[in-house]
């Protein structure tokens, strides 16, 4: 047998892989996330599977269960809300697997800042405007983060920034990133990307956080900050696309 790790993406249903939707098929046993996950995922598993909601339990009960399959000999597919390369507890699990001999992979998801991209209609990417991408998270009651990832190192870049569980510290964050982006900096808050209460909040650093506590949201969202966010914007044509260059030659440009 083997554990699957899937991303179950933002939420909804129609947004896992094909891959994704026939493990959940074949799987006798599933372990999911119920905070964040839209029940409808749950629909492509089979009427027979076992299910359970790992919100209440701590790493060593997760693993538990999944060794427990796997002595049973039953194929376990473990969704992971969003991606599992990003905040999944991926590392944690999968060495406790390797310790006891337990099989696993991974089927990629759709990443909760990528759905929240598609609703904001936004390339987080820009031409000569910005050109990277940081995602990254702030410590609340979390664990610790490395002294060198401190939130200010990252906004001297001006970069598009994208905040994961930072909801509930966003007046301090929103002065902090100010001091970098400028308070008219564009700011935008999703929660619940693609799932049927998703929300929407657009405004600035200046405004966002009273947006937000107006909303009273607590969790799963994420916060998107930077000059890529402007509305209507405008930049210049990329290289790759510009009518001027000559394209008769073979070679891709770099």
């Amino acid at each position: 047998m083997t554990v699957h790790f899937i991303g179950a993406g933002p939420g909804a249903a129609d947004l896992l892989t094909v891959r994704a939707v026939d493990l959940l098929r074949t799987s006798p046993v599933c372990l999911y996330a119920g905070t964040y996950l839209d029940p409808e995922v749950l629909a492509h598993c089979s009427p027979d599977a076992e299910l359970i909601d790992t919100q209440h339990l701590d790493i060593d009960q997760i693993t538990a269960h999944l060794v427990r399959a796997h002595e049973s000999g039953s194929d376990v597919a473990r969704l992971c809300s969003g991606d599992p390369s990003i905040y999944s507890a991926l590392t944690e699990q999968t060495r406790r697997l390797d310790a006891h001999g337990v099989p696993w992979d991974i089927t990629p998801g759709v990443p909760a800042y990528a759905a929240a991209a598609a609703l904001l209609g936004t390339e987080l990417t820009v031409p000569e405007v910005v050109q990277s991408v940081v995602l990254t998270r702030t410590r609340a009651r979390s664990t610790a983060m490395p002294e060198s990832e401190a939130l200010a190192n990252f906004a001297r870049t001006g970069a598009t920034l994208v905040l994961h569980l930072a909801i509930t510290r966003i007046r301090p964050l929103a002065d902090e990133l100010a001091a970098d982006y400028g308070s008219d900096c564009p700011v935008a808050v999703v929660y619940r990307a693609s799932q049927p209460d998703q929300l929407i909040l657009r405004g600035t650093l200046a405004d966002i956080a009273d947006q937000v506590e107006a909303a009273t949201l607590r969790q799963a969202a994420v916060v998107l900050v930077g000059r890529a966010l402007t509305p209507a914007i405008t930049c210049t044509t990329s290289h790759l696309y510009d009518p001027a260059r000559d394209r008769r030659t073979s070679t891709a440009p770099r």
